[in-house]
């Protein structure tokens, strides 16, 4: 069921103001003497046009991220609801994905977030423990966040292990994931690519990064990228599929239809679909071109 109080156009045309949001609380914080990546909780709101939506997402916020919510309250042409985050360490990275994903959030619930804030004493700071054999605790936080898709600290935690151990291409592999699935797809971009340097070979950095260039028009080198995987791993189903989608995109129709029918070849049932709308007629036209020379 579509929207109706937090829409698709309002999420969209408002997506660039909630990063420049996040900025300027960030930047307020600095200038309050607060030290990057020193401990805070934060408060925040949402609004709705009915209770019963707040109530849902307070039971996902309540559930899945531990967060304390407070009871729905009426006012006279909404409802609202507020509620505080668990402690986390603040940089402006931090609280932009923080907020990115209680904002896509509420979308998902129809309701809009309001605004957020967090007291902190500049004389009173408490900070993460950073050692270096704490890289896999902060790499596990992060994966538990993310399978209760709490994506604001998935990100958190992945960002907090990169900071222990900059040398794993897995931490910033995982972190473009969660960037993607949070709409920042340039930001997922440095990231794939940072996982890439670090390991030539990683092939599902390859294709997460290929399909990343696909949804932003680059199709060649989404190509490109789907090709390297390939001569990694010739079986890889999924590289020749969405590697036809690209060519498919260029209106290489030919070029298409062999990468899904190798697709299907290699176990990826889905194809057939691909290959049922789009390639019936160009196998048909080969099949006459044959029988016409002869």
């Amino acid at each position: 069921m579509a929207n109706t109080f937090h829409t698709q156009s309002d999420f969209n045309a408002n997506f660039g103001k909630e990063m420049v949001s996040a900025t300027s609380v960030y930047e307020q914080r600095q200038k309050s003497g607060m030290i990057e990546y020193s401990l805070a909780i934060y408060d925040f709101v949402f609004i709705s046009d009915t209770e019963q939506k707040l109530k849902l997402l307070g039971e996902l916020l309540s559930q899945n991220y531990k967060y304390n919510i407070k009871s729905v309250t009426r006012h006279e042409e909404y409802y609202e609801m507020a509620g505080d985050s668990t402690e986390f360490p603040v940089d402006e990275h931090n609280l932009l994905y923080w907020a990115l994903d209680l904002y896509c959030k509420g979308y998902e619930f129809d309701c809009k977030l309001d605004g957020y804030g967090a007291m902190g004493d500049p004389n009173d700071q408490a900070f993460l423990n950073l050692d270096s054999d704490r890289y896999n605790e902060y790499f596990d936080l992060a994966m538990a966040a993310y399978d209760k898709r709490n994506l604001g600290m998935a990100f958190i935690h992945f960002s907090t292990a990169i900071k222990i151990n900059p040398e794993d291409p897995n931490a910033w592999y995982s972190r473009a994931i969660v960037k993607d699935e949070l709409h920042t797809w340039k930001s997922a971009r440095r990231d794939y690519d940072r996982a890439i340097v670090l390991a030539p070979d990683f092939t599902d950095a390859l294709v997460n990064r290929a399909a990343n260039k696909d949804e932003a028009g680059e199709y060649n080198d989404a190509i490109k990228d789907y090709t390297t995987v390939i001569g990694l791993e010739p079986q890889n189903a999924m590289a020749y599929f969405n590697r036809g989608n690209s060519k498919f995109n260029l209106k290489d129709k030919k070029g298409a239809c062999e990468d899904w029918h190798t697709a299907k070849d290699l176990g990826a049932s889905y194809a057939q679909e691909r290959i049922d709308q789009n390639c019936n007629n160009v196998f048909k036209a080969k099949i006459l071109g044959f029988y016409n020379k002869n």
